[in-house]
């Protein structure tokens, strides 16, 4: 299988997962006012799946080291797979709820609440489990990341100061930190199930990053058919929708959603397999720097800030300011 050999090459794959991460919502919102959410998320989830599938086939059965697919994931122990498969469940509930989140307060905000939240405590409970990596930068870029984090949300609170939807944006932030909490559990239990101090020649019964990625979309596309099915029958915004007005869906709209689920899959294996040089803290931070490629992605692309006062601009750019030195921190704390 394929495996990363170096720090450096470890580095360029958590920036090619932070920019998969911070990009796959905007398929999201392509399909904005077309494609409930809901019905978004099916394809998501299933292009998630196939990606999975196609990385274990490929680069996981390739090569002279490591286990191939099939081999690892024949000799994987129950308790492993039912760790990658409980890490699927976890971040499909926390991702469902981000997806909400984007729906109601845009990405500029549900990203940077969410997400940010997932790197703070994603980057503790990873440290803790494998502490590989310096703690004093480790930590100090985390804290960046936390201001940075709280400016943007100072930024949106102005923003929304005098608008009369503030109360739906409040249950969007809300969201988001439930997002947030529920998202940073998630890595530990995938990279439990890996020997992520050797991919050459993994421990006996514990799997391959591209096995456990394969078990960890399964554990999302099982769960998805009870969490989602609940979402579109209690939908958090508008009325319920049935599995009919999925199959009524034009094919452009499923592909758009297929398309996301492959480009935040693409982040996730190539974190994963990171992680192995990286370490499992740095490599979960540096990913979740995402929440800085989709604030890029809300404020330029999408407006979600136009109009804004000045204060607002001056908090935003001190938010990417702080938020590009944490990542830096981070980096220096593996090297």
């Amino acid at each position: 299988m394929f495996i990363v050999e170096n720090y450096s090459l470890a580095i360029v794959f958590c920036f090619i997962t932070m920019l998969c991460w911070g990009s796959w919502a905007n398929t999201q919102k392509l399909v904005t006012g077309k494609w409930r959410f809901e019905l978004f998320y099916w394809d998501y989830v299933i292009g998630i799946l196939i990606l999975s599938l196609i990385a274990a086939l490929t680069l996981g059965s390739v090569g002279e080291q490591g286990r191939p697919f099939a081999e690892d994931l024949k000799q994987a122990s129950m308790a492993n797979i039912g760790s990658a498969f409980m890490g699927g469940i976890i971040f499909n509930l926390a991702n469902i709820l981000l997806t909400a989140a984007i729906a109601i307060a845009g990405m500029a905000v549900a990203f940077p609440i969410g997400i940010g939240i997932a790197l703070i405590l994603g980057v503790l409970i990873n440290y803790w489990a494998v502490q590989k990596g310096a703690p004093g930068l480790l930590f100090s870029g985390v804290i960046l990341v936390t201001i940075a984090i709280v400016l943007n949300a100072i930024a949106y609170k102005k923003l929304t100061a005098k608008d009369r939807q503030a109360k739906p944006a409040a249950k969007g932030i809300i969201l988001s930190i439930i997002a947030g909490i529920l998202m940073s559990f998630f890595y530990r239990f995938i990279a439990a199930a890996m020997d992520v101090n050797n991919f050459v020649n993994p421990e006996p019964e514990k799997m391959t990053p591209y096995t456990a990625f394969f078990i960890f979309a399964t554990g999302i596309f099982a769960s998805n058919f009870i969490f989602n099915t609940v979402l579109m029958k209690r939908p958090l915004e508008g009325a319920p929708i049935s599995y009919k007005s999925y199959f009524k869906g034009k094919i452009s709209l499923h592909l758009v959603g297929v398309l996301g689920g492959i480009i935040w899959g693409i982040g996730n294996i190539f974190n994963l397999v990171a992680a192995g040089k990286a370490g499992p803290a740095i490599s979960y931070g540096l990913g979740q720097g995402a929440t800085l490629v989709a604030a890029i992605w809300g404020v330029a692309v999408w407006k979600e800030f136009k109009g804004s006062s000045k204060l607002v601009s001056q908090l935003l750019a001190a938010m990417f300011v702080l938020f590009i030195a944490g990542l830096i921190l981070i980096i220096a704390a593996g090297e």
